[in-house]
């Protein structure tokens, strides 16, 4: 037991009896596809039963848990809140009104069947998936949106069957806890006795035209009182302080008046526009002590913040890829080992490269955060990352830090954990680019926090993934993007599993939709190899990813050479395994030369443009087989005879090299 909780113990054994309780009195689970009014109201009574006004609830922590393992998936602490003046305090999303004293995101409160708890402790004595437990227990309220009971739970926490809600079917309701005990159904009563009774509170609603604004922007911050103000006039004092946004950012008053007899003001804010990028920010409303007979309506709330002086790249998102602007920053002589081998000789002599454990860096998982936040961030804003799948930028500031993955981006293993059997590295501390370990092909388990294969990905989304292999058709098993994509990401996805297949013993590209042991142990297996290798060619790497790519590399002291050399894959995992490699195959693009290639797609011709000297095409299959050879002067127009598909062009002048590539019809 932690020394907080042994201090709230004594402290309520000298002042209060232990029949002082807190219990659930109203929980809104919503129904599917209303997930935006969730909340849980409690109420505090005292020794007799009577509503306890202005209850402390330090010491307190409530609990929701899954019925599927009777585990948790959230925890709040309840620390510095109090009931109100009717004992009441609601904790809940945004937009339910009255405002919950404690916010929590969107769709955090599962539909159920599924239970709620509150428990003296911290939320620290509830880590996700901690079983749920008697000891400590307050109260507890097994609840559903339909008539099927959490049986598990209700009799792992002794939840009597009178304790069971059913919140119906019909929206918007709640499942509200009758004077007797009892519960019923009905419209919601956030923040109010469920019977109607109590004092009534003249509530004020602090409301802006939207929940975002750009740095030198102006906007109003409007409050209104539900009731007239009577006696006296309503003084108001606000902050907006938060964090690194301080008085420095904005101009404006932080006190405004409502006369008697009238129930709304506004006051004015301007955000300064510095010149500078610090990041996007946020700004935090926080009313000061509020006159008594008043409440907030909504309180604590966020307004993002965008800096306007944001730092972009040249080149383009993988929606819109470039793939000359980003030049590699491939060491002298890195790949030169790998010259006139093949087959498993090639395939180790590239390990030797990219898993040298005198060479190779080892980061914790906890740095992968500040990695992902300049590896991938969005060239059109750096302010923001890139999620693969849904093929969005994201801010930064949307950086998952709590259990709920709702509008926040995390870090997605291409590689999935559970297949590759990898465990957190050097614990879970963020130490920076100075701290590392060394590392080997045989461990592993160092696959959890290689960048190559970590990705920023919407959460939501990431679940959605989960451990699924990779295919062209999407089935439970196989997983194949999220409705509408566009495939910006296959390509990617297939170079990160190439790469681990190489950097890790153990790791296997497989064709089809490999399965886990039997026993539940990782397979070390991921597929679809045929997927892979098409996907390679066609998302072909582009300059994001080749960003990537150099940038890693400062940190691991590798490289993805599936990025430098995607035909690597086809020489190790496809059609031309046992073929000489030979550097010359490459589709590296080196960007000295201004070229056009067009038209593109083309049927029978292309024309190749824009070079100043005697120069070379070359035009090569996917597979990496030359078919035709031109040497020529400034412009050429080349017959095709080719069946259709893609094919690459490249062309050099003797002291670079450029590739394009293009579609036959």
């Amino acid at each position: 037991m932690t020394s907080k909780l042994l201090t709230i113990l004594t402290f309520f054994a000298l002042n209060f009896t232990f029949s002082q309780t807190v219990v659930i009195n109203e929980i809104d689970a919503d129904n599917s596809g209303y997930d935006t009014m969730e909340f849980v109201e409690l109420k505090s009574f005292d020794a007799g039963g009577v509503a306890l006004p202005n209850y402390s609830l330090n010491g307190y922590v409530l609990v929701f848990f899954n019925e599927t393992n009777t585990a948790s998936y959230m925890a709040l602490d309840l620390d510095g809140y109090s009931t109100d003046i009717n004992g009441i305090i609601h904790i809940g999303n945004s937009g339910v009104s009255p405002a919950p004293a404690f916010t929590f995101t969107d769709s955090s409160i599962q539909n159920g069947p599924d239970a709620v708890a509150i428990y003296l402790g911290n939320d620290t004595d509830f880590p996700l998936n901690t079983v749920a437990t008697t000891s400590n227990l307050i109260n507890a309220v097994a609840y559903a949106t339909n008539a099927t009971q959490p049986t598990n739970l209700m009799s792992v926490l002794s939840i009597p069957a009178s304790q069971f809600t059913n919140e119906t079917t019909t929206h918007p309701r709640s499942s509200q806890r009758k004077n007797d005990g009892t519960w019923e159904s009905k419209i919601p009563t956030p923040g109010a006795n469920n019977d109607g009774s109590g004092i009534i509170l003249n509530y004020i609603t602090v409301t802006t035209s939207q929940t975002e604004y750009t740095e030198g922007e102006g906007f109003n911050i409007v409050f209104t009182t539900s009731q007239p103000v009577t006696g006296s006039t309503l003084s108001l004092n606000f902050t907006l302080n938060n964090g690194n946004f301080n008085m420095t950012d904005f101009s404006g008053g932080l006190t405004v008046s409502i006369p008697v007899g009238q129930t709304t003001t506004q006051t004015g804010i301007i955000l300064t526009n510095d010149g500078l990028d610090e990041g996007d920010e946020e700004m935090k409303f926080v009313f000061q002590p509020i006159p008594t007979g008043y409440v907030a309506n909504n309180d604590n709330f966020i307004i993002r913040v965008n800096d306007i002086n944001f730092a972009t790249d040249p080149w383009g998102t993988p929606l819109n890829p470039t793939y000359d602007k980003c030049a590699p920053q491939i060491p002298v002589g890195y790949y030169d080992s790998l010259e006139g081998l093949s087959g498993a000789t090639l395939k180790q002599a590239l390990q030797d490269i990219i898993a040298n454990p005198s060479v190779v860096r080892l980061h914790s998982y906890a740095d992968m955060w500040e990695i992902l936040s300049s590896s991938d961030r969005n060239p059109e804003n750096n302010n923001k990352v890139w999620a693969i799948y849904r093929e969005e930028p994201m801010a930064k500031l949307d950086q998952q830090n709590s259990s709920s993955i709702v509008g926040k981006w995390n870090r997605e293993h291409i590689f999935a954990q559970s297949r590759g059997g990898f465990a957190t590295a050097m614990g879970d501390t963020a130490d920076g680019i100075s701290v590392w370990n060394s590392t080997s092909a045989a461990s592993t388990v160092d696959g959890v926090s290689d960048a190559h294969h970590i990705r920023v990905a919407n959460g939501q989304e990431n679940s959605s993934r989960n451990n699924k292999n990779f295919g062209n058709v999407g089935t439970s098993t196989v997983y194949a993007g999220p409705t509408g994509t566009q495939g910006s990401w296959k390509g990617d996805v297939a170079r990160a599993c190439f790469y681990m297949a190489v950097r890790f013993n153990g790791l296997n590209v497989l064709n089809g939709d490999p399965s886990e042991d039997n026993l539940g142990n990782p397979s070390g297996n991921i597929g679809d190899l045929a997927a892979f290798l098409s996907w390679n060619s066609s998302d072909p790497a582009d300059d994001f990813e080749m960003n990537r790519n150099n940038y890693i590399y400062t940190w691991q002291i590798n490289r993805n050479p599936f990025i430098d050399h995607p035909l690597l894959a086809n020489y190790i995992f496809g059609p031309n395994y046992g073929q000489t490699w030979s550097n010359s195959l490459s589709t590296q693009s080196i960007t000295k030369l201004d070229v056009l290639v067009y038209p593109n797609p083309t049927s029978d011709y292309i024309i190749v443009s824009g070079i100043h000297s005697t120069s070379k095409v070359e035009i090569y299959t996917v597979t990496g087989q030359k078919i035709k050879e031109v040497v020529f002067d400034n412009e050429v127009r080349i017959p095709l005879d080719v069946q259709a598909g893609m094919y690459l062009v490249k062309v050099s002048d003797g002291t670079s090299a450029t590739t394009r590539k293009i579609f036959v019809r």
